[in-house]
């Protein structure tokens, strides 16, 4: 089968079928067969691992993790791939292709299915304005995951590793640091897709902990809390969380707790780490 990490061969293939890129699923292909490689090798995978590969476009890493996989299950939302899909995938008999949107599919249902419920491996091109809602559902409907490879806007991947007190630093790079070990793998520059974004990616490896880094009693409480103190990043905690609809939490609890864990009643949420978002989490539930 012709390598489509070659971009004559994924140019004729969207020739042969007349394919129109969608604006609307934010399709940019990969040629380039350097990035493809690495993109294999950050994962980690071999033939013992199932890999659900989400957006496989017309299967150029498809192709890649069918050859080092055991099983490759790979979703899909644009039906106009699905027969592409079934022409570059045609001598790979360990793929699975779906044809749905993946924030409705029943992915622990998959794991069940093709893996007897053991840790699989996720490795997926994203287009930009779907990053966060996939990554938050896998790790918030518990899948068993052993990591997450993806490609994403360089920006969002800086966003999900810094630390409290940079401008990038926000509820994505919490959510991420509380489930996984996020690491940038590598860069990759514009000229690397079809058709070309106007922005860098990179490519992050998030390794799923066993156990989060902090322990927390109640870990939706805690991240309405962290969500709550991002939404109004230029107030204080005090305010930023005492005028939040839903959470009920009052100005003077929220004074209290800070005054517990020493802390001045002007701190900002930006300059919270983990650990502190868990304690106020757990003295606001007292």
């Amino acid at each position: 089968m012709a390598n489509l990490g070659i971009p004559q061969n994924t140019i004729a293939i969207l020739q042969k079928y007349n394919f129109n890129f969608q604006k609307k699923f934010g399709q940019n292909f990969l040629i380039d067969t350097n990035v493809l490689d690495k993109i294999i090798s950050s994962a980690q995978i071999t033939k013992d691992d199932c890999v659900l590969e989400i957006g496989p476009g017309i299967g150029t890493m498809t192709q890649y993790l069918a050859e080092s996989a055991g099983e490759v299950v790979a979703v899909e939302i644009d039906k106009a791939l699905i027969p592409i899909l079934q022409d570059t995938l045609q001598e790979y008999d360990n793929v699975t292709v779906i044809n749905d949107d993946i924030l409705k599919v029943d992915i622990n249902k998959i794991v069940q299915e093709r893996n007897a419920g053991r840790p699989i491996k996720v490795v997926a091109n994203l287009p930009y304005y779907i990053t966060t809602p996939i990554i938050m559902g896998l790790f918030e409907s518990h899948v068993p995951l052993k990591s997450i490879t993806i490609m994403v806007q360089k920006e969002v991947a800086d966003r999900m590793q810094v630390g409290p007190g940079t401008k990038d630093y926000g509820a994505l790079s919490l959510a991420v640091q509380y489930y996984a070990k996020p690491e940038i793998v590598a860069n990759v520059p514009p000229n690397c897709f079809i058709p070309r974004p106007n922005v860098g990616s990179a490519v992050i490896r998030l390794t799923r902990y066993d156990e989060p880094p902090v322990q927390v009693k109640d870990e939706s409480k805690m991240f309405a809390l962290i969500r709550a103190s991002f939404n109004q990043r230029r107030k204080t905690l005090v305010n930023g969380l005492g005028n939040a609809a839903g959470l009920n939490v009052s100005k003077e609890q929220v004074l209290q707790a800070l005054e517990q864990m020493g802390l001045s009643a002007t701190v900002r949420g930006e300059t919270f780490t983990l650990e502190q978002f868990a304690k106020l989490s757990d003295l606001l539930g007292e």
